[in-house]
């Protein structure tokens, strides 16, 4: 499981920094690494979503309400850890600058999040509701 939760956390790292370069191809103006991180964030964040729910934890939830709910709290648990990689990213940023600076701290901010990520979740998100 460990191998699986690390292949899905490059694959959602893949996606948001993607996203993030995506967006700043189409958009260069104002607090234009803010609306890239946050673009990224989002698609990142349903990737991730996705395949933990289905492939880490086997949780299936039994109606779209119950399903928007666990999203809510996946992604509430996932605050915290944005703030990690969010602030890596923008301190190697402004230390280092340039594009590849920006996506290492990215890519490090990241992987520190994905860890203390997945025991929030085991713990808050994808609990198994004992009869």
């Amino acid at each position: 499981m460990v191998i699986r939760y690390i292949l899905f956390a490059l694959i959602s790292t893949v996606a948001n920094l993607g996203f993030q370069f995506l967006s700043f191809q189409l958009y260069g103006g104002f607090m234009a690494i803010y609306v890239a991180m946050a673009v990224g964030t989002l698609a990142g964040l349903v990737v991730k979503y996705i395949l933990d729910k289905r492939y880490i934890f086997y949780h299936e939830t039994q109606s779209k309400k119950e399903d928007a709910q666990k999203f809510m709290l996946y992604s509430l648990m996932g605050v915290f850890t944005t703030f990690i990689f969010w602030g890596v990213e923008i301190g190697f940023d402004k230390v280092f600058g340039g594009a590849t600076a920006k996506y290492v701290g990215g890519f490090i901010g990241l992987a520190i999040g994905y860890s203390i990520k997945y025991f929030l979740d085991k713990r808050f998100v994808f609990v198994t509701k004992e009869a």
